[in-house]
């Protein structure tokens, strides 16, 4: 497949070569941000990620389950790492987006830390932190209520996010989601380390990636020794939040995605 193929090309390129940006040297643990389809982020990730040679691989885009399921002897095979995993159904961009990473790190032991979307709703009804593990949620600190200033300021957000086409009533829940993914990728990654002793590479959207508030928080909290670095990427100017180091690219075309909330007239 072509796609496929390109992806090999871009493993193969001497980009592999290039240092580790300034600020994620020498980290345990180094969160990579994206914006999904920006074809640009990831070709940056497979190329830090070849640099840091690390030892487990943790992405956002798989669960535990599917993680468990991305086996040493498929990292070669392009197809047959794709279809173990069950991308083609998970609702992410095109694995061709991704591949290089995995193979520029072939050896890394790969860690799923999304959530699963039924876990998810069930979250929202049991609430997060009963649905993580009392035990957990402690330990993360995904117990513990947000200000009023950063809980509105998140709210708000989360409003934007959905085109503004949120009930007021969801917009706590949503942000509760939101703390609930970072926990859940902050958890993967100290099972990482744990098991590997690292370095670990998390793969994931620059919202979960910011030491500010995103999953780095959550894994600081938790496991307060290991070396935690922050890598975010943007679009014609700086990503949102903060991190140890960043990177720009080009916007890539994409439809309007509130066209769809529209009114006529």
């Amino acid at each position: 497949m072509k796609h496929i193929a390109l992806a090999i090309a871009l493993c193969a390129s001497p980009a592999f070569a290039s240092s580790v940006p300034e600020g994620l040297e020498g980290a345990d643990v180094v969160f990579l941000g994206e914006i999904h389809d920006n074809p640009a982020h990831h070709a940056r990730q497979a190329e830090i990620t070849g640099a840091l040679a690390p030892a487990a691989l943790v992405f956002e885009m798989l669960t535990p389950e599917q993680g468990a399921r991305a086996l040493p002897e498929l990292m070669e095979n392009a197809e047959a790492l794709e279809t173990a995993i069950g991308w083609a159904d998970s609702g992410w961009p095109d694995f061709s987006l991704y591949y290089p990473i995995f193979a520029a790190s072939p050896t890394a032991r790969v860690y799923g830390g999304g959530v699963p979307r039924d876990a998810a709703r069930a979250a929202m009804n049991e609430g997060v932190a009963a649905w993580f593990g009392a035990e957990d949620a402690a330990r993360y600190g995904l117990d513990l209520p947000l200000p009023g200033d950063e809980q509105a300021a998140r709210e708000a957000m989360q409003l934007s996010a959905h085109c503004d086409a949120l009930p007021e009533t969801m917009l706590p829940v949503m942000v509760d989601i939101q703390r609930l993914r970072d926990a859940s990728l902050a958890r993967a990654a100290a099972v990482a380390l744990a098991d590997t002793g690292g370095p670990v590479v998390v793969i994931t959207g620059n919202g979960h990636a910011r030491s500010d508030r995103g999953a780095p928080v959550y894994l600081a909290r938790a496991v307060p020794v290991p070396v935690i670095a922050s890598f975010g990427q943007g679009e014609d100017g700086a990503p949102a939040g903060v991190f140890d180091a960043t990177a720009d690219s080009p916007a890539v075309e994409r439809d309007d995605p509130c066209a769809g909330f529209a009114k006529d007239g």
